[in-house]
């Protein structure tokens, strides 16, 4: 990348450029959401309760250009806990640079820090461009989701 990325957690002042990150993201996976589930999910980000997501952002000549989300939770098979990345965003102008793999690599050294000995994430079957540095970084699981009707 020319421009110096950094990476960093998210801060009040990020809002608004992670509200437009959050959102695109959503509009890729056919989602939208109530405006209140943005506020409570950007106020949960800026908390510190150890149970609730907390946020990286990726930003570059002071804007934000991408953007993860994860959580550390139990787990009946270890004692320690181990974290789940639930969205991991990089805005289209920026995809092959680097910035999804430091936003993951950034989850990964928090991981270690908080002693997780897993990182673990989902994503659709039709995400190619994603899945083809999630198979540089990550090991494809045999495991099928189910949900809810």
């Amino acid at each position: 990348m020319a421009n110096a990325l950094t990476i960093r957690t998210l801060r009040a002042e990020d809002k608004d450029q992670w509200a437009e990150m959050w959102r695109d993201y959503l509009a890729f996976y056919e989602t939208t959401l109530p405006e209140n589930v943005y506020e409570s999910t950007f106020s949960r980000l800026l908390g510190d309760d150890p149970q609730h997501f907390s946020c990286f952002v990726a930003e570059q000549e002071g804007v934000l250009v991408g953007l993860t989300h994860y959580l550390f939770h139990r787990h009946a098979w270890k004692v320690e806990k181990v974290c789940y990345l639930q969205d991991l965003f990089a805005r289209p102008e920026t995809r092959g640079t680097g910035v999804g793999r430091a936003l993951i690599q950034a989850v990964y050294e928090e991981a270690d820090r908080q002693g997780a000995p897993s990182v673990y994430w989902l994503t659709q079957e039709f995400n190619t461009t994603a899945r083809h540095l999630y198979d540089r970084i990550g090991t494809l699981t045999p495991f099928i989701k189910y949900a809810r009707p």
